[in-house]
């Protein structure tokens, strides 16, 4: 194994890992009913795997695909192609997806500019689309002759728009109150923690406040599109309760299975690539231990770089200058 520097924290596998949690890999074969998929990390083919999961077995599904794009994903890949046949790719899986969810759940499929259209069309075909989440990537390659790509999407839909779960104050996000505004009861709108004036604000859907991993954060692996806790946090803590079941079907390595179990819920997560099926197991043994989410605490979302310990901090390194 390729010795690390002391502060990269990327989570690999030795030896000894690949062959203790081998074993733990389930292969669809072995699914039958609603209880084998729970809690597990199933090892195999999506579309095998959806002929043998139960209809109406999940409260949440939160789908991360490949783009149109090509890509790499260790020993898969997936490559580009016209929008008709992205389009043909998506119906391939998604209606047989969405019959996974219960009758009040919700479903999010993730996506960059390029495949929105495309996944807003087949996923309306099926669902109920609620919204469309856009989120920040601080992180990217610059463009020479394009502006750089610093956006992506989430698209939001239920089965019945009638009756589905949306924790709102479970998604608040704490900002700071850079000109706080009293009245004669006192502060107005905003709350003090430490040295620090703050607001809960209702959450939208333009979402800035997400740090993509890297090498120094605790949750970072080698999967090239990995995505953050924080952000599969958020679609979890709105759109379930604890004890109900996430699905994810294209599991990567273990993000939505690792978040889930940090939140209480239930979850099963599908991947076709083995060694990601292995982090996702190590990393769930890891979340025994530490079940922190970056960028929340306290049951409220912070603004990026911006948690009462490291606004104190500052100012008062601040101060000393």
């Amino acid at each position: 194994m390729e010795k690390k520097s002391p502060r990269n924290k990327t989570i690999t596998l030795s030896a000894a890992d690949r062959e203790r949690l081998q074993p733990r890999v389930l292969r669809p074969a072995a699914l039958c009913s609603e209880a084998d998929v729970e809690n597990r990390v199933v090892g195999g083919d999506l579309y095998e795997m959806l002929d043998r999961v139960p209809d109406g077995v999940a409260d949440l599904i939160i789908a991360d695909p490949p783009y149109n794009l090509d890509k790499q994903f260790g020993t898969n890949s997936f490559s580009a192609r016209s929008r008709a046949e992205y389009v043909g790719y998506l119906r391939s899986w998604l209606p047989a997806l969405c019959k996974k969810l219960a009758p009040y759940g919700s479903l999010y499929v993730c996506c960059d500019w390029g495949s929105s259209s495309a996944v807003e069309e087949v996923l309306g075909e099926n669902l109920t689309i609620l919204n469309r989440i856009t989120w920040q990537r601080e992180k990217g390659r610059g463009a020479a002759h394009n502006w750089k790509n610093g956006m992506e999407d989430i698209w939001f839909a239920v089965k019945d728009p009638g009756n589905y779960t949306f924790n709102l104050d479970a998604v608040k996000q704490k900002r700071r109150v850079l000109a706080p505004y009293r009245d004669k009861s006192g502060p107005r709108d905003w709350q003090q923690e430490g040295d620090v004036k703050y607001r809960a604000t209702c959450p939208s859907n333009l979402w800035d406040d997400i740090t993509i991993p890297y090498w120094s954060m605790a949750e970072n692996t080698p999967h090239p599109t990995q995505k953050p806790e924080k952000l599969i946090a958020k679609l979890i803590l709105a759109s379930s309760n604890e004890g109900d079941m996430v699905f994810d079907p294209f599991g990567g390595s273990g993000t939505t299975a690792v978040v889930a179990k940090k939140l209480g819920r239930r979850f099963c997560t599908v991947e076709i690539d083995d060694e990601y099926c292995l982090l996702a197991l190590r990393r769930l043994e890891m979340a025994e231990e530490d079940a922190s989410i970056q960028g929340y605490t306290d049951g409220c979302f912070w603004e990026r770089n911006s948690t009462v310990a490291q606004i104190s901090a500052k100012r008062k390194k601040a101060n000393k200058r």
